[in-house]
């Protein structure tokens, strides 16, 4: 069995850092949405859209490419971020629907 012990101690410590990392990505994530939640409620205080076409395209080219650099599919981090952004549009008409004032139209 002794042939078995290295290979569980390295699978073991790749799995904590796996761990971390995971954790660090949560805590990123609820800053970043902390961070979108401010921006839903100003763009509901000034009147404006919900999502923002040319920024999510610019923001998109830009992710695409710093996964490039950093040997990261492209693709699979543009379908990462579109999830994100369809669940930060989703964030940011639910507080325009509640900032709207009584009896005003959609």
């Amino acid at each position: 069995m002794s042939g078995l012990e290295e290979p569980k101690a390295l699978l073991a410590g790749y799995r904590a850092s796996i761990d971390n990392i995971d954790a660090a990505l949560i805590h990123m994530l609820a800053e970043r949405f902390r961070c979108t939640q401010a921006v839903g409620k100003l763009k509901a205080t000034h009147g404006l859209p919900p999502a923002d076409p040319s920024r999510e395209a610019s923001q998109i080219a830009r992710l695409r490419q710093l996964a490039k650099d950093a040997n990261l599919d492209p693709d699979f981090a543009e379908k990462f971020l579109n999830f994100i952004i369809r669940e930060v549009i989703r964030h940011h008409e639910a507080i325009a629907a509640e900032t709207r004032p009584e009896g005003s139209a959609s």
